[in-house]
């Protein structure tokens, strides 16, 4: 069964909407440059909104050791994400599970990333966009991963209802995300994109099996 994220949360009908549709876990922003960004005020009261068994994951793009510990003082997050060039050491020192973005290119070595990041949960497969840290809605070439990573492999970067099934066909990754693939507009979620989504995720999967 492959796991479902949806990132980028803003609202609490959208909280409402990624619970219905049986994703497994959704993603709050913490990276100012992002349209998709939350202070802490507007995190702590979505919190609030989410059901139980739903993952809550804070996503963090090279920030201040202070910061991150703030916004763990002030929220219930569950796993954290790191997509900037941040250390293992760096990621591993706040007693949370983490997952670390890799930006995939041609050139980019990720059976030593894996290696490097050995005490991830997990390894998040993005797109290299020039001046963009996630988000992009652009996709990468799938080929480019290796088979046999050493971590569960998290694949997100321009993912959608229409081509979600073809690359879990091609990459059996261990989980999608998605972000602007399921929105109205930046930062404003779609119920009926993320339904569909989840839908053709979970319809793939039955064929595969």
């Amino acid at each position: 069964m492959t796991r479902i994220k949806i990132c980028g949360i803003t609202r609490e009908q959208d909280i409402q909407s990624v619970a219905a549709s049986g994703a497994d876990a959704l993603g709050f922003v913490f990276y100012a440059p992002s349209p998709r960004h939350l202070d802490l005020a507007q995190a702590a009261q979505l919190a609030r909104a989410v059901p139980p068994f739903l993952t809550v994951v804070g996503l963090f793009v090279n920030p201040p050791v202070d910061y991150v510990r703030e916004v763990l003082a002030q929220l219930p997050l569950d796993v954290l994400q790191f997509h900037g060039e941040e250390s293992a050491q760096f990621c591993a020192q706040f007693g949370k599970p983490y997952l670390k973005a890799i930006r995939v290119k041609a050139g980019v070595d990720l059976v030593e990333c894996a290696a490097r990041y050995a005490g991830a949960q997990g390894l998040l497969l993005d797109a290299h966009a020039e001046g963009v840290q996630g988000g992009s809605g652009e996709t990468f070439d799938w080929k480019l991963i290796p088979h046999g990573l050493p971590l569960p492999l998290i694949l997100s970067g321009g993912l959608h209802a229409g081509n979600v099934a073809e690359a879990i066909k091609q990459v059996r990754p261990y989980a999608v995300d998605v972000s602007s693939g399921v929105e109205a507009a930046k930062g404003i979620k779609d119920a009926a994109k993320i339904a569909a989504f989840v839908k053709e995720v979970n319809k793939i999967d039955v064929q595969l099996s």
